[in-house]
């Protein structure tokens, strides 16, 4: 893949291109041998001891990640310097995938490879890094990420945890708490946030028996149960100064940065989630027999199974898209030189609107599919004995870990935004464009001269509605914008719901040109399923958002042109449905091409 010129939020004013993304069937025989390898840990190591995991056993816990350490699992991130595997991007995502089933200690290795390695991996000095990266890789040593406190949570600037040069100007004197740190039970390095005098947002590698640091007892919690989750506190808690990651004052490049990743592995882990919960229901649906015949004989069931499969399948496409974009941003920079973590930082910050897009999309997505998951188990859904119970319950943290839904919405179209008046996207020009093109409308029907030409048409025209939607509200509101919580939400959800059905067209498009005589079948229909749905909820928002910026002729001005945007005539979903689950059904499992 080359998307040298390409770059975060780009989707929304041009269009991209097959071959600048990559794609699950992209993988090589050495990653699926990878993922064959976690696939197998899994099932051989993990699931037999499921039940002791979930009853919150640190010492297994702790041996079962040692053991994930000598297969190369918690270093996947670790440069290969540095006792690592030094894998893109592309591939530790394919590894948190498939990992999910794993369920708690899926969490763990997350949270331990995720956001409490990579601050050391990118802002780490070198000898931060031959110190602790070799045993952070093997498992010997064990991290967490200390970022959310009692009364700062999506305002993480707002932490009040403080650090004051301690008089003998070796150590810094760290006063506060943290809260619902992943971890805590067993982790021996900490990652740190506190305001340098008070002021200035700094990060910290802390040691756990650093004296005047202590942790709290476990939290009791809906869900993750086999997880470790504990408070911090520090009481003139003393740190090396040379603990100090990164810069002071700088804490926040480090704590937005790794969250941006932290929000893309979550989406990865979401599709793992998915794709077990589909493989639950349709082999229970099989199962079940009801009026003498299998429940998934049922068109009801085997439309429910359509959609599960329909959701992880534009999950699957959106998550190894962004893996692409930011493997490519990340090959750019020097990550050894003496502002490596300033490039970095930079590179992953290119996609973090991308980012936020996969986590909001995901998590709810997997809700949704665990919901249906539950509904097709109908009464055995409800109990323990089940593991869909469990993924229902699991699942729910994912809309509220990494920065809240509501916080990443209202972070996407301002991050646009932001970059469109820093000059990095022409948002403003496309958008005037579009209001000269709508004076003098051409035809809007689609070709069918290709099997694709209806969804790539109805893409075409969700980003000329959110242009006109989105070009309107900041004529009015003008930077005030932000203020206006509900229209940008809106907006958010028109920008993730294009990313989606790209993502998924651009997938489908390039499997298409691959295959020439044999088409995806699969592909094609579900991307045309979540493209008609698209429309219907994509006019709605707009009328929603109209309703808010315009009043009398103006508005009915501004309804005509969207009536007319996405007049598209109706396609027969049903059957699309019922193409997509007797695939799903067949397999009892998910179904991508």
């Amino acid at each position: 893949m080359s998307n040298a010129v390409w770059g975060g939020g780009r989707f929304v004013v041009d269009d991209a291109q097959p071959g600048q993304v990559v794609t699950p069937e992209d993988f090589t025989e050495e990653q699926k041998l990878l993922a064959e390898t976690v696939r197998a840990f899994v099932e051989r190591d993990i699931k037999p001891r499921d039940a002791e995991i979930e009853k919150l056993d640190y010492e297994l816990t702790v041996q079962l990640m040692r053991k994930a350490g000598e297969i190369g699992l918690l270093g996947a991130d670790v440069p290969e310097a540095y006792g690592g595997l030094g894998l893109d991007k592309s591939s530790t995502t394919l590894l948190a995938e498939t990992l999910s089933p794993a369920s708690s200690f899926a969490l763990s290795v997350g949270a331990h490879t995720g956001i409490g390695t990579l601050p050391l991996v990118f802002f780490g000095t070198p000898e931060h890094k031959k110190r602790w990266l070799p045993r952070l890789a093997t498992g010997e040593l064990l991290a967490a990420y200390c970022l959310t406190e009692p009364g700062s949570g999506s305002d993480a600037l707002g932490a009040r945890t403080t650090a004051t040069l301690a008089e003998d100007g070796q150590h810094y004197l760290l006063n506060g708490s943290k809260l619902y740190i992943t971890n805590a039970g067993f982790a021996d390095l900490f990652i740190v946030y506190a305001k340098v005098d008070g002021a200035h947002f700094s990060a910290f590698i802390v040691e756990r028996d650093t004296p005047g640091f202590t942790i709290g007892p476990e939290e009791r919690k809906m869900g993750i149960k086999g997880s470790s989750t504990r408070p911090l506190f520090f009481e003139d808690a003393r740190v090396p100064v040379d603990q100090l990651l990164g810069e002071v004052g700088k804490g926040h490049l480090i704590a937005f940065n790794i969250l941006n990743i932290g929000r893309f592995k979550l989406a990865a882990g979401c599709l793992g989630g998915m794709k077990e919960a589909i493989q639950l229901a349709s082999s229970y649906s099989n199962q079940r027999k009801q009026f003498g015949k299998s429940i998934s004989s049922f068109p009801l069931i085997a439309a429910k199974l359509a959609d599960m499969n329909t959701l992880a399948y534009v999950t699957e496409s959106m998550v190894y898209r962004t893996a692409g974009l930011i493997d490519e941003s990340l090959s750019q920079v020097q990550s050894e030189g003496a502002d490596g973590g300033i490039q970095a930082a930079k590179a992953i910050a290119e996609y973090a609107l991308e980012c936020s897009i996969n986590k909001v999309f995901a998590s709810e997505a997997m809700d949704a599919v665990v919901d249906e998951g539950v509904q097709i188990h109908g009464g055995c859904g409800y109990i323990q004995e089940y593991k869909i119970e469990r993924l229902y319950r699991d699942s729910r943290i994912n809309r509220i870990f990494e920065g809240t839904n509501e916080i990443n919405r209202l972070l996407i179209p301002a991050t646009l935004l932001k970059r469109a008046l820093k000059g990095e996207l022409p948002l403003i020009e496309r958008a005037q464009a579009l209001q000269r093109e709508l004076l003098n409308p051409s035809s809007l029907s689609a070709s069918a001269s290709t099997p694709l030409a209806r969804q790539i048409a109805i893409l075409s025209s969700l980003k000329k509605v959110f242009l006109m939607t989105g070009g309107l509200a900041v004529q009015k509101h003008g930077l005030r914008l932000e203020r206006e919580q509900e229209i940008v939400a809106a907006l958010a959800d028109a920008m993730i719901e294009m990313y989606a059905l790209e993502s998924a067209v651009l997938r489908a498009r390039k499997q298409s040109e691959r295959s020439q005589a044999d088409s995806p079948n699969n592909l094609i229909d579900m991307t045309t399923l979540f493209a008609e749905e698209a429309v219907e909820k994509a006019g709605q928002r707009a009328r929603t958002i109209l309703a808010a910026l315009e009043k009398g002729e103006s508005l009915k001005l501004q309804l005509s042109v969207l009536k007319r945007l996405l007049r598209f005539e109706p396609v027969d979903l049903f059957a699309l449905r019922k193409r997509i689950s007797a695939r799903v059904i067949s397999a009892e499992s998910y179904v991508g091409l």
